[in-house]
């Protein structure tokens, strides 16, 4: 079971919002979606799901385009929620199982599951008004997964939870895919990203600029970190060539550096002026990697 996604272009009047993307998720992966708001994940993803024809190119799973007559393989968290706030979780999940084309007792089974895996059981007869919002995202992860899809599409799933509920989410993706499930998830994240995903896209209005394994991504990124510990003032890093970031710390100073050889040049440097308790070069996290590649389109 492969997802294709082949050469998509999607083009709205004059606005291209994918720009050729291509990639292969193989049953199992769990694979990433990056990109500032307005790069064309989620028109991607609704190109996977089936709800937007391309322009130009293809979606397949496994070998045939996915449409409503389908729907039953798929399960979809969309970024913008959609529960209805006055049903209970009970009313609500039942409803939505039941399109998925599940019996009632499957959809009580599985929701009796999840909800204590949820450590909220008590919220079975509770409007979804009534809950938090993380809780409200717990439920609309349960509805997104009740019907156990072979594909799952989640789209920023983490947004509103508190540490402790987003390890539990994560542990459930996680679980999933141990199950099969082929998960394709973007999020703002960066370290939810790099915790779960061993291939990404990372997308900028509408163009794949970085794509591949996250390891050899990291690993062939020029831009280094390094975690310097020492009493002595380092502070003339600042204006070394190559030393593109400078910033210190309660424990470490940590400065970003163009290069390995810059990072050799600033070992002796800092080492020959004295006792160096900690030196660490580290490969460059994602969210550095994200700011440099698409910079200040954050927000756009």
């Amino acid at each position: 079971m492969t997802l294709k996604i082949e050469q998509v272009r999607k083009q709205f009047q004059q606005h291209v919002a994918v720009d050729g993307i291509s990639a292969t998720i193989e049953k199992g992966d769990i694979f990433g979606l990056l990109g500032a708001n307005g790069a064309g994940k989620t028109t991607t993803f609704r190109m996977i799901l089936g709800l937007l024809d391309p322009t130009e190119g293809s979606v397949t799973w496994e070998g045939t385009r996915l449409s409503y007559k389908r729907t039953h393989l798929i399960g979809y968290l969309p970024e913008e929620r959609g529960l209805y706030p006055k049903l209970t979780v009970k009313e609500q999940l039942t409803y939505l199982g039941r399109l998925k084309g599940m019996t009632k007792p499957a959809i009580i089974k599985e929701l009796k599951h999840w909800l204590e895996r949820f450590q909220v059981p008590e919220y079975e007869h509770k409007k979804v008004e009534e809950l938090s919002k993380g809780n409200q995202q717990k439920i609309q992860f349960i509805a997104a997964v009740i019907h156990k899809p072979e594909l799952l599409i989640l789209d920023e799933p983490f947004s509103g939870l508190d540490p402790v509920n987003s390890d539990m989410l994560k542990d459930a993706v996680h679980d999933l895919q141990q199950a099969g499930t082929t998960i394709v998830f973007s999020s703002h994240q960066m370290n939810n990203v790099e915790e779960m995903c061993e291939d990404i896209i990372m997308m900028k209005r509408g163009k794949a600029i970085l794509q591949g394994s996250l390891r050899e991504i990291k690993r062939s990124y020029d831009m280094k970190r390094i975690a310097i510990r020492t009493d002595r003032d380092v502070s003339f890093l600042q204006t070394e060539p190559g030393v593109t970031s400078y910033n210190e710390t309660k424990q470490d100073i940590v400065i970003e550096v163009e290069n390995e050889r810059v990072a050799e040049q600033v070992f002796h440097q800092v080492t020959a002026g004295g006792f160096v308790s900690k030196f660490e070069v580290e490969e460059p996290r994602l969210h550095d990697i994200f700011i440099d590649k698409v910079g200040g389109e954050a927000d756009a």
